[in-house]
């Protein structure tokens, strides 16, 4: 499974299952083995033409996704081409015209695959309901759909045939950038021992920032982390941001434990840079209360014009919902499905 979602990655893990732990510490490896795309940028194909997913798009999808203010982690660029090969995502435009006047603006169409069946996302907004329903002729269902959308059009959507769903396991959790960085509080007091316990146990720590220049301690981390593991997960999108961080606009941190890297996070701004969503958190759980020690780092060191931080969602993982919930959100990003039995 992974050689099909990465070239190359099925050796790299297959070589690190048999290397001792040791080895991995002190990776020097390339950081890359492909080549950033030349800084050049192409148009989108224009609806109901698709084509694949491609970084030379990245600016024509920015000036559209930039528009998008629910906070929907998905909903950037990069969390749409790291995993394009996952969903085998394809990518049109809606535009403003005299002979589609149900489009307002530019609407970004995203067609996508998974477990035999075909869904499409709209963002930053939705067409009319011919539109959508032409949609429907190609695809299983509507996902990602925003709550404003459902706020504004859910009686027009069910009278044409559609049937919206609350998408639990895909709600996005939400928490105060202060609750984060300071677990404050009698219901974060646990989360605040395990770090407490971390720092006295560790000694000395230090956050740096996640770049060029480091960013093969990221690396190492990460593929100790899929060592440790032995599945795929996200290794393969995780890969590919570290080695696409600047051209993906990614901003992050590295957790050192007496010089030796053990832990990073990854993510960007989004909801008109009021929020920061982490997209990649890794650490190599042998440092007991590592996750907790970043989390709380990495809030803490961000900027206090991000009030918000969007943790993602639990995918319906009872382990993950449980840890999630566990830091308190003030609140979810919700997502709905539309389906459409009629046909």
């Amino acid at each position: 499974m992974i050689k099909n979602l990465y070239p190359g990655i099925a050796a790299t893990v297959t070589m690190l299952r048999k290397l001792p732990q040791a080895s991995i510490s002190n990776y020097t490896g390339p950081m890359s083995d492909q080549k950033e795309a030349a800084d050049t940028s192409l148009p989108l194909p224009v609806f109901p033409v698709f084509a694949p997913i491609d970084i030379a798009l990245q600016d024509e999808c920015e000036k559209i996704l930039h528009k998008a203010s629910g906070g929907i982690s998905e909903l950037t660029f990069a969390g749409l081409y790291l995993f394009r090969r996952r969903y085998n995502y394809r990518l049109s435009v809606l535009l403003d015209s005299v002979e589609n006047p149900e489009v307002k603006g530019r609407i970004l169409v995203v067609s996508g695959e998974w477990e035999g069946k075909k869904f499409f996302i709209l963002s930053p907004s939705a067409p009319g309901i011919e539109t959508i329903k032409q949609l429907f002729t190609t695809h299983d269902y509507w996902k990602l759909i925003p709550e404003s959308v459902i706020n504004s059009r859910a009686a027009q959507l069910s009278a044409g045939g559609m049937v919206l769903t609350e998408d639990r396991d895909n709600f996005d959790y939400i928490y105060t950038r202060e609750s984060l960085a300071t677990l404050a509080g009698k219901k974060l007091q646990k989360k605040r021992n395990l770090v407490n316990a971390f720092r006295n146990t560790y000694g000395e720590t230090e956050l740096r920032t996640l770049g060029k220049d480091n960013a093969a301690d990221a690396m190492r981390v990460l593929l100790r982390w899929q060592a440790d593991k032995g599945e795929e997960g996200d290794f393969a999108a995780a890969k590919e941001a570290l080695e696409l961080q600047s051209r993906l606009k990614l901003e992050g941190k590295i957790l050192y434990v007496r010089n030796k890297p053990i832990a990073y996070c990854l993510g960007e701004a989004i909801a008109d840079g009021s929020m920061f969503t982490v997209h990649f958190e890794k650490g190599i759980e042998e440092y007991k209360g590592v996750y907790q020690a970043i989390n709380m780092f990495f809030a803490a060191s961000l900027d206090e014009a991000y009030t918000h931080i969007n943790r993602e969602q639990d995918l319906g993982e009872e382990g993950m919902r449980q840890a999630k919930e566990t830091y308190r959100p003030c609140g979810f990003v919700k997502k709905w499905i539309a389906s459409n039995p009629a046909g």
